[in-house]
């Protein structure tokens, strides 16, 4: 297996994406393939371990790509201009099967235009979107769409549910997962036209394409533990991920100034510090890794923006993984035989 990752996208690049990536070769079997500037990836080697890349590791390879897509190009001019940039190397590499999987941390835009144009969408679907793991109580909680589609129609909505119940039960042996809609209440009038519409939608289609479709779910239930995936439009999914991730760390930082605040609080932290260690990796959305974009014809996984080494060592871990599972083989089959039952 061959891990292809973007040396030099996301805002942390290419140190943390070099660091995560050697500290990852040793936890996989994969090989990994730093695409990106080669003389400037070989010298960050050298400065940061005193060692040629080959000395590291013979399943670390580089793969030489002189341009550099930034987090403010536009995602079609880039893709269609930056023909030898580290985001667009990566996915021709993917697209030749020179790599089982391709990561990158870089411009979101840019990696669903280049998904779509390079790779291609699975028939049946009409547009990709992000799918990312966060905690819930006692389980995890998928979220699809995380940021690739603002601009959404109930369609649209209805094929993330589709893929968000064909990913769950086919890669985390979920049998009926239980999909929601983010809404602004559990009533089916409530929302705005899109979500009114696609409520209707998912309620009429739900049955016939194995969709456990469980109504509208507010986000303050949505970690209950009840729920396995919730379906939202990229604009609302993504407020919705940034402000979980925000308050995770809130609650992380209060609990440690409060636990730290002075001798007395220290001492009786101590019996509790096993507990508070549990609950403080819980609340990591480091070790969830990234997201898979669902709807593509091969694994390309979006890793957070502003990933440091150790998110994209767990990125790396998961995109192995995802191959692994056979996802997206198993996404493809779903879909043509759903094709197949509606020509018929």
């Amino acid at each position: 297996m061959k891990i292809i990752l973007d040396a030099m996208g996301g805002d942390n690049a290419p140190d943390a994406n070099i660091k995560g990536a050697i500290n990852a070769i040793h936890k996989v079997k994969a090989e990994v393939v730093l695409v990106g500037k080669e003389e400037v990836i070989r010298n960050k080697v050298k400065e940061f371990y005193g060692k040629e890349i080959e000395e590291i590791s013979d399943r670390l390879k580089v793969k030489n790509a002189t341009e550099t897509i930034e987090m403010e190009d536009t995602p079609t001019l880039a893709i269609k201009h930056k023909k030898d940039s580290s985001m667009v190397v990566g996915f021709k590499m993917l697209k030749e099967n020179e790599g089982d999987v391709f990561i990158s941390a870089g411009n979101s835009g840019a990696l669903l235009t280049g998904a779509t144009l390079l790779v291609g969408r699975i028939k049946g679907i009409d547009r990709p979107a992000l799918a990312g793991i966060l905690p819930a109580y006692k389980s995890q909680l998928l979220l699809i769409d995380a940021g690739s589609n603002t601009n959404c129609k109930p369609i649209n909505l209805l094929q993330f549910a589709q893929m968000s119940s064909i990913y769950l039960r086919n890669t985390y042996g979920i049998e009926h997962p239980a999909i929601g809609l983010l809404n602004i209440g559990t009533e089916e009038t409530k929302g705005n036209e899109l979500v009114r519409e696609s409520y209707h939608l998912l309620k009429e289609k739900s049955e016939k394409l194995n969709i456990n479709f469980v109504g509208n779910v507010e986000g303050r239930d949505a970690f209950s533990g009840k729920i396995d995936a919730i379906v939202a439009d990229g604009f609302t999914g993504n407020v919705f991920l940034k402000t979980t991730e925000g308050l995770g760390k809130f609650v992380k930082k209060s609990l440690t100034e409060s636990l730290t605040k002075n001798v007395l609080a220290k001492i009786l932290t101590i019996p509790a510090l096993p507990a508070i260690k549990r609950f403080s990796k819980t609340m990591d959305y480091k070790s969830y890794g990234g997201a898979l974009f669902l709807g593509v014809k091969k694994p390309v996984v979006k890793a957070h923006g502003s990933s440091d080494a150790l998110l994209f060592e767990y990125t790396i871990m998961q995109a192995e993984k995802f191959v692994k599972n056979k996802a997206v083989d198993q996404m493809i089959e779903e879909f043509e035989k759903n094709l197949k039952t509606e020509e018929n």
